[in-house]
Parts: structure tokens; sequence; C-alpha cells
């Protein structure tokens, strides 16, 4: 049966939306490689169980490469895909759009911080 969308955006969230993906691809789209202990630091709101569900999604999809190293213990890396990177624009787009967004709340008088921004990822 055919796949249809309504809007080309419809595509784009079902491919990267939720409250994780994006997060981990814009730290993939800063960083060459992480290990699964790096993503853990990265991001210490995720659990382990969330993290290798999404990253499998994503490897899925093609845009994520996983890389098993044969070593003991095996040493996994995860890095962006060509197609992947292909992303960077859009997630540079959604961070800056974030972190203004971030800006007005303070303006506007809400408790709310930001731990770092996208120019500190790296």
């Amino acid at each position: 049966m055919q796949k249809t969308y309504n809007i080309g955006v419809e595509a784009t969230i079902e491919v990267i939306g939720g409250k994780w993906k994006p997060v981990i691809l814009c730290y993939l789209n800063h960083h060459a490689t992480i290990r699964t202990n790096e993503f853990r630091r990265l991001i210490p709101g995720i659990s382990q169980k969330m993290l290798t569900s999404q990253l499998r999604e994503l490897e899925q999809v093609g845009l994520v490469k996983r890389t098993v190293y044969n070593e003991v213990p095996p040493r996994v890396e995860y890095s962006l895909t060509e197609y992947g990177k292909e992303l960077e624009p859009v997630l540079n787009v959604l961070c800056t759009w974030g972190e203004n967004h971030i800006e007005k709340r303070i303006l506007d008088g809400e408790d709310v911080c930001l731990i770092k921004s996208d120019n500190e990822i790296a």
C-alpha cells in the first residue's frame, strides 16, 4: 500500500521526530563519532533502552552508521552517514530557534536555563 503524506514535513517528523532523535542527531552533527557511554554522559535524561532504540531507528532509516570494532570488550561507535549529514542545515536552524526561544522565555520572566548552546557542543 502506498504511503501518503499531506506535506513534506510529515515525512521529516516521521524520521527525526520525538524527544531524543533530534538531540542525538545534533550531537552527531558536531562530533565525528560518539560511543554509547559518551551519549549517556551527553544526554543524562535518556535511558539505555531508549538510547539503543532511537539509535537503531536512526540507523534503520540510513541517517546513522553503527561501527563495531572487534576488540575485547567490543567498542561500538556511531556517526552520521552522508545522508544523515544532509540534515546539518535543518539541525542548525532547530538549535538556533530553540536558543532564541529559551532567551524569549527568560525575558518573559520564566525560570529556564540553557546548559550548552549549539556552539558549545563541539
